[in-house]
């Protein structure tokens, strides 16, 4: 049964540690990652984009499965179905469809659209009972078509937001999506500092999780992030173990081309980098 984010990351701001949210984009990736929380007793967050909404044919189509993934594998953590960086219009698609926690990130907006817009959005979410994630100041880089300047979140603005509401909230404090550069300057802690000295024991989460070192993954954590979102690494390991696969000729082998061993090795790829999150985000066991 899905949840709720809410409980779930409350527990984790009062347990100190974080619960992942991992990208999902086909079956492949929804069963590694839920199977390897059951296997971990770890809450988890799938998260879904517009655009691997769209590739899945539809938010309708995403719920089914995960709902029915759920059921015949006996996943008993507590996982939340949340989309990620929605659109106005895609929350209510998401609502409409049956997912348990959205996302509404109107950071590109004026900070009075923003506000209006999330404010009726936490209205028809909480009507429902599901989460609602906002964001701040918007996150650098690009992912799946969402592309962002990478704004530090004004606190003050920050404040505003969290007092609509919301269960939990994105702030840009010099986090970026994709790989990392080589200059990038690092997470901005005095930033998130402020804001979590205005919005008290709220919920903040830290998206562009990949390539984060752990020692800033493990600051941030004191500071209040109780999410944080991984979609690159998973696709840089399931990309990584598939050209070996490849480059071995196993393919050839057999029928080493059928689509179930093709696609195994990615799977175990994803698996691998999941369960190495969970453990430096401090969310085994917290289930």
């Amino acid at each position: 049964m899905l949840v709720t984010a809410t409980e779930m990351l409350k527990k984790a701001v009062e347990g100190h540690y974080a619960v992942g949210q991992f990208n999902i984009n086909n079956l492949e990736w929804t069963k590694a990652i839920l199977t390897t929380a059951q296997e971990n007793n770890s809450p988890v967050i799938l998260g879904v984009s517009e655009g691997a909404g769209k590739y899945m044919t539809g938010f309708g189509t995403v719920a089914a499965m995960v709902k029915a993934m759920m059921e015949s594998l006996n996943i008993t953590v507590p996982v939340a179905l949340h989309l990620d960086h929605g659109t106005y219009e895609g929350c209510y698609k998401c609502i409409k469809a049956g997912f348990s926690s959205i996302m509404f990130d109107g950071s590109h907006f004026p900070i009075d659209e923003n506000v209006a817009k999330t404010t009726e959005l936490v209205h028809a979410a909480h009507n429902i009972g599901l989460s609602i994630e906002a964001e701040v100041g918007s996150i650098g880089g690009e992912e799946d078509g969402v592309v962002g300047a990478g704004e530090i979140a004004d606190p003050a603005e920050c404040k505003r937001i969290a007092d609509l509401g919301v269960d939990f909230l994105a702030a840009g404090i010099g986090n970026i999506h994709g790989k990392y550069p080589a200059n990038w300057k690092g997470l901005d802690f005095g930033a998130l500092a402020k804001i979590k000295e205005l919005i008290g024991d709220l919920p903040l989460v830290l998206h562009g999780g990949t390539g984060i070192p752990a020692d800033m993954i493990k600051e941030a954590i004191s500071l209040g992030v109780a999410k944080i979102n991984v979609n690159t690494e998973c696709q840089l390991y399931f990309q990584d173990a598939t050209r070996k696969y490849i480059e071995a000729g196993k393919d050839l082998e057999g029928k080493g081309y059928d689509p179930r061993k093709l696609l195994a090795p990615g799977y175990e790829g994803i698996k691998t980098i999941v369960k190495e999150k969970m453990e430096l985000f401090g969310s085994i066991d917290k289930a």
